[in-house]
């Protein structure tokens, strides 16, 4: 792998930390019921463009983050089709929290595209 490819996969790396939280809770805030994370995952996937990048497993720990955080709540329930299965819900802080963070992100978004404009053409 050569110094370009490495730091692009750090550059990923760093810009997905904070991109992968705020589009779980989007997509929990846009469920309106409590989903598991097979189907978070599944939903990222479909509308987010590869957020994940194929990198499932670490939804589980941003889910359990973003719950000791107080943003979301979970349950367990019993599955016919193999072991229990923990259900997130964004709760009324989560959802705060996720607009303040959208703000965040579409002025950092903006701010950084008006520097990018007429870089690449």
């Amino acid at each position: 792998m050569g110094d370009d490819e490495v730091y692009l996969k750090k550059f990923q790396k760093e810009l997905s930390a904070g991109t992968v939280s705020l589009a779980m809770l989007a997509v929990l805030a846009k469920a309106g019921e409590p989903l598991y994370g097979y189907l978070i995952a599944k939903e990222l996937e479909r509308v987010g463009e590869g957020v994940l990048s194929g990198k499932q497993s670490a939804l589980y720990p941003v889910l359990r983050n973003l719950e000791g955080a107080g943003l979301l709540e979970s349950h367990v329930e019993p599955s016919m089709a193999g072991p229990p299965r923990r259900y997130y819900r964004i709760n009324e802080r989560g959802r705060q929290v996720l607009e303040q963070w959208t703000q965040a992100w579409r002025a950092t978004r903006d701010s950084v595209d008006s520097v990018l404009e007429g870089v690449l053409q």
